[in-house]
């Protein structure tokens, strides 16, 4: 399976967790602003439910993921890859680790093959733009 299909399809068992942090206190525990975790919940990284006055309730578990959706953003996957890999994902920091299944492991090939390929890119730019700048030490221009 193509690994866009696998990124678009893949779901593991997801970590469930009561109701236990505000939003303001989210925001100050993970030092991740109110507005940051709206977007997550947008893009379906962070659940929360709505207390009775409108505000935010997010489950005991809610620092952990945002500190797993922190962690897998700075690995440079998408929120649309998190979104798929996020409930496999266990432990924070640098003992962030997986549930591991052969979709898991195709996603994220997949996903370390895209940067490979955006490194080849950035690498050939660079020689261009050296080229450019070598030619133009013989110029006199500054």
């Amino acid at each position: 399976m193509p690994a866009a299909d696998v990124r678009a399809s893949h779901r593991c068992e997801g970590q469930v967790g009561g109701a236990g942090h505000a939003d303001r206190e989210l925001s100050r525990r993970t030092g991740v602003s109110a507005r940051l975790l709206r977007y997550y919940e947008e893009q379906g990284l962070l659940a929360s439910v709505r207390r009775g006055n409108g505000y935010r309730e997010y489950g005991d578990d809610a620092v952990l993921t945002v500190r797993q959706v922190r962690a897998l953003l700075g690995a440079g996957l998408t929120t649309e890859v998190i979104r798929a890999v996020l409930p496999c994902a266990r432990g924070e920091g640098p003992d962030l680790g997986f549930d591991w299944c052969a979709e898991l492991r195709d996603v994220l090939r997949g996903e370390l093959a895209d940067v490979d390929a955006r490194i080849d890119a950035l690498r050939r730019s660079r020689g261009t733009l050296a080229r450019y700048l070598e030619r133009s030490a013989g110029t006199g221009a500054a």
